[in-house]
């Protein structure tokens, strides 16, 4: 019987893979690049004292939490993260990852925004804020390990409801394990790996933060741009629209005002 060749790659895969190695090692440079000219750490765990307003979220947290116990029971209704972003579906695939936006990317969700005026005003006064919801994780929740695309964010968590026993809701980022505090804020690199579990019976909502990385002058002009440039991508864009779509179903009154 003749033996039969193995079949080799065809031309575009092969150079499918290539562009792929090629794109690995052009985001890893710039990574490198942006760790190096970074004013704070580059670790998984930010110091809170790099970031101001972190002070204030943590002072005034138990009117946030207060805001938050007048939507929480409507949390059924919220987006899931999936439905804002397909591709979420690769952490979750079950809908238990909820969220309740106030700003995404120069978008302020003014309806949400209204139903916690204070929760607002504390996020309005967040230099250069991109991102910013209470996210909810269902009991059971189980968040597979993933990585944030872009070092020039630095991500936030403010506890809000963290159930017991806490050990039990947790986060691990590279190497470090988080065990969320009410009240505390937590500042991280979400471009390590991380995972997060609550295996509780117990909900837990933490308000998520995306702000710019701090750099000198010049760099953080750039990391702007980058930013301001990101917005205009099909996977950025169409969550905004989403998020919009949710917004106008749930708050009518607010989009006859717009």
């Amino acid at each position: 019987m003749t033996a039969i060749a193995p079949s080799r790659p065809s031309a575009v895969k092969r150079l499918g893979s290539a562009l792929s190695r090629i794109g690995r090692r052009l985001e890893a440079g710039i990574e490198g690049w942006m760790a190096r000219k970074s004013l704070v750490e580059t670790s998984e765990i930010l110091s809170p004292a790099s970031f101001p307003w972190v002070a204030d979220l943590e002072a005034n947290w138990t009117t946030i939490r207060r805001e938050l116990e007048g939507v929480i029971g409507e949390r059924a209704s919220m987006p899931n993260m999936q439905d804002l972003s397909p591709l979420q579906y690769s952490i979750v695939k079950e809908k238990v990852w909820k969220v309740f936006s106030f700003r995404a990317y120069g978008v302020r969700s003014e309806g949400n925004c209204r139903a916690c005026p204070e929760t607002a005003r504390l996020i309005d006064a967040i230099p250069g804020l991109e991102v910013a919801f209470f996210s909810v994780l269902e009991p059971g929740a189980h968040l597979a390990a993933h990585r944030g695309a872009y070092k020039g964010l630095v991500r936030t968590h403010l506890g809000l409801m963290v159930p017991e026993p806490r050990e039990k809701v947790r986060m691990q980022v590279g190497k470090e394990t988080v065990i969320w505090e009410e009240g505390r804020c937590v500042v991280f690199d979400d471009t390590y790996r991380h995972e997060v579990w609550n295996d509780t019976d117990g909900v837990r909502v933490v308000l998520l933060i995306d702000t710019p990385r701090p750099f000198p002058p010049a760099v953080a002009w750039m990391n702007r741009l980058v930013l301001k440039l990101a917005r205009l991508t099909p996977e950025i864009g169409g969550a905004v629209r989403e998020m919009k779509a949710w917004e106008k179903a749930r708050y009518p009154e607010v989009a006859k005002s717009a």
